[in-house]
């Protein structure tokens, strides 16, 4: 006899990063040069102050960290939510550091999911995580499409009300992944009006708010806490994808229930990385450096895209999610640029709604974008 696994594992389908790596490693064993365009981790180094706080803070003694975090970091949150929003939120009370976006993404649900009210809404396309947490935790997933028609905003007046009294929570993701798409403020008024009216929770996922074009983005937390966690990270913000960190903010309730629940996960980010955090929160010029890298990147790849006829929605994040040419697939069309070694995602990765389109992470460096250019098939 050997023991049961959970059946969900039998029915997911491999996680997209794993299917990105392999498909990396096939692409180096040709021995050409690979343009990696696919899993979204930056190439520039870490900010050398980021790393010399980090090495400095290595103690001596290896002992067990807060689930709250240091008082440091929390505050250094609260500095950067004040100077990039103008928030005032409480370190104490409405501030909790995370070990990145995703861990608290993925356990968020087994904390917000209430058995009765088992529906949890995501978007489709959307990064994988919100629908895997959803079905971990045992709740109903939902999606709520994204269309180009409609600048990849959900329509939420097309979920009833006897749907949304039976949700627990509501991931939202702007600007988005895979799409790029930015949402005005008066779509997060009325997402938090119907979580307000009908007592559900609305997680943000703001990654990318910090990697911007043109006007910076607001923050759902400008709109209200009440009924709102926002999620972000430094992994993109400051080229930190490796050291895991990254923070949870908003109503005070849920985050008084998530620091009692998330001792159980064990999930408190090492001092030395608290450190760095404190670092990278504190700084905004290595922020202001990193939009100039993404932005050249993006204006050698939009123009290339453009004069061979395709179309590219989206204007913030880091990614370009691009239609493919006629009588293409997403899949047929990233294939094709896979024989040149040019390695995206087919749209389809993100979900139903993403037939037609491939993501590219724009991580490469601004060199690479330009040779992969010159072996872009036409």
């Amino acid at each position: 006899m050997i023991p049961p696994l959970n059946p969900l594992l039998l029915r997911l389908p491999a996680y997209l990063q794993e299917k990105a790596n392999a498909q990396r490693e096939a692409a180096l064993a040709s021995g050409r040069p690979v343009h990696d365009f696919g899993i979204g981790d930056p190439r520039e180094p870490t900010p050398a102050f980021i790393r010399e706080a980090l090495r400095n803070a290595v103690p001596e003694v290896s002992q067990y960290p807060s689930i709250a975090g240091t008082s440091a970091l929390r505050k250094a949150i609260s500095g950067y939510l004040r100077r990039r929003f103008a928030l005032d939120l409480d370190p104490e009370r409405e501030i909790l550091p995370c070990a990145g976006a995703k861990e608290a993404l993925f356990h968020l649900p087994l904390i917000a999911l209430h058995p009765e009210r088992p529906l949890c809404w995501y978007p489709d396309p959307a990064y994988p995580v919100y629908e895997r947490a959803i079905l971990f935790a045992g709740g109903t997933p939902r999606t709520l499409p994204l269309r180009a028609e409609r600048n990849f905003l959900p329509d939420l007046d097309a979920v009833s009300a006897a749907e949304w009294k039976r949700t627990s929570m509501v991931f939202d993701c702007y600007p988005h992944n895979p799409t790029g798409a930015g949402a005005p403020r008066p779509h997060h008024e009325k997402l938090l009006g119907l979580a307000r009216e009908h007592g559900f929770l609305v997680v943000c996922d703001e990654p990318y708010v910090d990697l911007y074009v043109g006007a910076p983005p607001h923050g759902a937390l400008q709109v209200g806490r009440e009924n709102l966690v926002a999620v972000h990270s430094l992994s993109k913000r400051s080229g930190m994808t490796g050291y895991r960190s990254g923070f949870i903010a908003g109503d005070p309730r849920i985050l008084r229930a998530l620091r009692e629940a998330r001792a159980n996960f064990g999930v408190a980010s090492q001092s030395f990385v608290q450190a760095a955090a404190v670092a990278a929160w504190s700084d905004d010029a290595h922020v202001e450096e990193r939009r100039k890298i993404f932005a050249a990147k993006r204006a050698v790849l939009l123009s290339h895209l453009r004069k061979i006829g395709l179309s590219v929605g989206g204007e913030g994040a880091f990614y370009l999610w691009v239609r493919v040419p006629q009588g293409e697939t997403s899949e047929s069309y990233a294939a094709r640029l896979a024989e040149r070694n040019i390695l995206v995602v087919p749209g389809t990765a993100f979900g139903a709604e993403g037939a037609g389109f491939i993501r590219l992470a724009m991580v490469p460096t601004l060199p690479d974008c330009e040779a992969a250019v010159a072996a872009w098939p036409a």
